[in-house]
Parts: structure tokens; sequence; C-alpha cells
């Protein structure tokens, strides 16, 4: 019987790799697919993988009817077995709805991919109503890491290398894997994510801020006061730890 299956963890957590690789492994025992993306990194009607993997796809947009998506082609007599939904957080929950339908009337396997919670920590709409609708919710396996080491469980937005919890819940940037905070050097402000541990991102310490405690040491510090980090581009205090 066909599933609906939310597959979901932080960025940089491997979804697009896993759902690429899924339908490869589909499409090679002679099922029929569509795959679906929204607001990829790499631009409209694409699935990208940073590892390189790269797949066209059909970008879901506001009046995407996923029901009238299958019932189209099948209509044109395309074989349409399952579909693969990366990036669903973005997805309405009214899509999600439409999936869920397609699942148990048209007997479609639907594997959708996405994050759970923004920079705020709040629930992406669509992400809540997969969770609620959904067969399974599977956490992937792959675990990304803070830059302390720990396992990552949140996903953070910096502006011009400072982490903000406020602002619109979508605006597409990148991870920044360096820590170094590219700043915008007074063009458009230059907007990144990174994943960090729940307790780094309570604090609000990047990669970057990590570094500016430190006082530009190439090593991470495991034992600066946190909460002299607050946010505005620097250290505040006298940046003793001991006193």
């Amino acid at each position: 019987m066909a599933e609906l299956i939310f597959f979901s963890g932080t960025m940089d957590s491997g979804k697009s790799t896993l759902a690429l690789q899924m339908d490869h492994n589909h499409r090679a025992r002679g099922r029929g697919g569509v795959r679906f993306s929204c607001n990829d990194r790499a631009g409209d009607s694409t699935i990208s993988s940073r590892l390189g993997l790269r797949a066209d796809a059909v970008e879901v947009e506001e009046e995407t009817d996923f029901w009238e998506e299958v019932v189209r082609r099948r209509t044109a007599g395309q074989r349409v077995d399952y579909l693969i939904c990366d990036e669903a957080q973005f997805y309405s929950p009214g899509q999600v709805e439409q999936l869920a339908r397609v699942v148990d009337e048209m007997d479609v396997d639907v594997f959708a991919f996405g994050i759970t919670a923004d920079f705020r920590t709040h629930l992406f709409p669509g992400s809540r109503r997969l969770i609620e609708l959904a067969d399974r919710v599977q956490v992937l396996q792959v675990e990304a890491l803070c830059w302390c080491g720990r396992r990552a469980t949140h996903n953070a937005r910096t502006v011009d290398g400072v982490m903000v919890v406020e602002g619109d819940q979508v605006v597409v940037g990148d991870v920044e894997m360096s820590g170094e905070g590219s700043g915008s050097h007074g063009l458009e402000p230059v907007i990144e994510y990174e994943t960090l541990c729940r307790r780094h991102y309570m604090r609000r310490v990047t990669a970057h801020g990590a570094r500016l405690m430190a006082g530009g040491e190439a090593s991470l510090p495991f034992d600066v006061d946190a909460c002299l980090w607050q946010g505005t581009g620097g250290v505040q205090g006298t940046g003793n730890t001991n006193s």
C-alpha cells in the first residue's frame, strides 16, 4: 500500500541527497515518478545536493495542486507511481493534504523531505501538517554538527555573520560552512544559515561569534562565557571569564 513518508532533519543532513537517491532507486526498478521542489538554493525547478548532485524538478508554486498534477500526467498516459517532494517545509498545509489524498485515493507513494523548524524554532506550516498526516516521520540518521562538535538540532540564520531571531520565515540563503562570517562590505546583506546545538542556539553563539570571543584564535573555545556575546558583532564587557 502507498504511504506518505516525511523525512526530516536539520540543514546539511543530506535530505536532498537522499531524495535524489530514492528517485534513482525507484526509477531503476521501472517505477515512474515526478520530482518536486520549492525554493531550492540552486534556483527554480531544481533539486540540488551540497555533494554536487542535481536533477530537474517541478517548481511548487502557491497555486500548485498535487492532485491535478497527478491526474494530468496519468490522463496523458504518463506512469506516476511515486512523488519526490523536496523542500516540503515550504508547501502549504492545503498542499500537504493534497499529497495525502494522492496517497489514499490514487495509491501513489509520496516521499517528502524537509526541515521541521525555522530559524526561530517555530514549525513551518507545511512541516506541521506533514507531521500530523504522514504515515511515518523518519529523522535522517546523518547528523549535522554544531561548531562545537555536538549534534546540531537547530537552524540558525545569520545576517552579515550575526545571528538573528526575527524576520520573515522564508528567506533563501545557504549554509555557512566556514564559520568566518562573510559580511556584506557595504553591499546587500549576506544571509546565511548555520546548524547549531541547542546550547549554542539558545546562547546565540555561532562559529564566527565564538572565534570573535576567543580573540581570533584558530581553535574553537569551549569554555568561553557565551553570555558576553550579545550578537552585536563583537564581545561585550572585559572578556575575562574567570572574574
